[in-house]
């Protein structure tokens, strides 16, 4: 179960983020939302009865503007109970800049499991030319070099919603986003569905009433995470998880589904609060 809260990191990225605008023609249309959404967490399905159930929380933050890049704050506090008196929490909490040409990223992650002591990852990477450069502070130090087509988490946002826009269906990217043991790269594979009108909704929630939401399309979008390193070696194609949302086109989710294979959890929207946003100069 440990898994959930090691890649929550990518819910980090998805569940709420908003992006800013690139170059070229994988650039998102703005603008986009600066504000802070609150997710209750509840068990949907254990597919091997490893998990009797789940709940808990995320709180996510984003600020910035194309001059001065994005802040992404991210909290997500979790219990698990698999029976027999068998409960794990986990208290995740992660800050990350990443500038708007997807060139610089910086990230300071801390997870803490029971009682243990608190994991750390800290570090920022560079892109140089055909490569990323990567500097780990913690929870060693270390530097390393990755492929230069990896992406950041908002730079993947970024290009999902461009894809959409552009009527695409499948999206393949490879992500770092420093999570782990800071030295994990995701493949991702995303699938995107028609787009769904504005003045539709199965179910709601603070972001379908709010007035910045209320003329905006959206899109279901699911992302499949696999373990880069696992298929080089093995040729593995079983995702290590899951996420399948309502995505806006200025970068809010909605309806979250995050499936970890053993066990599916549901993110229903529980508070959405857009925040004062610092025009580009």
């Amino acid at each position: 179960m440990v898994h959930l809260f090691r890649t929550s990191l990518g819910v980090m990225a998805l569940a709420a983020a908003t992006v800013g605008l690139g170059g070229g023609a994988q650039a998102a249309k703005g603008p986009f939302l600066a504000h802070q959404a609150l997710y209750d967490l509840s068990l949907v399905k254990s597919r091997s009865n490893s998990v009797n159930s789940a709940r808990g929380r995320i709180l996510y933050n984003f600020t910035g503007n194309a001059c001065e890049g994005y802040t992404s704050e991210f909290r997500q506090v979790s219990e698990l109970d698999s029976g027999e008196g068998k409960v794990t929490l986990s208290d995740l909490r992660s800050s990350s800049w990443e500038d708007a040409a997807g060139k610089s990223y910086r990230f300071n992650i801390e997870t803490r499991m029971n009682e243990a002591d608190a994991g750390r990852v800290d570090g920022s990477a560079e892109r140089d030319g055909d490569h990323i450069n990567v500097k780990l502070k913690l929870p060693a130090p270390k530097t390393f070099t990755l492929d230069g087509k990896i992406v950041f988490p908002t730079e993947q946002i970024q290009r999902i919603i461009a894809a959409a826009n552009e009527g695409k269906s499948l999206l393949e990217l490879s992500v770092y986003d420093g999570s782990d043991d800071g030295q994990k790269v995701y493949n991702t594979l995303t699938v995107i569905g028609q787009p769904i009108p504005a003045d539709r909704a199965t179910a709601s929630d603070p972001s379908i009433s709010d007035e910045h939401m209320k003329s905006l399309k959206r899109w279901p979008v699911t992302v499949s995470y696999f373990d880069r390193e696992a298929q080089q070696k093995e040729g593995e194609q079983t995702p290590v998880y899951a996420m399948a949302f309502e995505l806006y086109e200025n970068g809010v989710s909605r309806q979250l589904v995050l499936d970890y294979n053993d066990f599916v959890i549901s993110g229903a929207m529980g508070k959405f609060d857009v925040k004062d946003s610092k025009p580009c100069n």
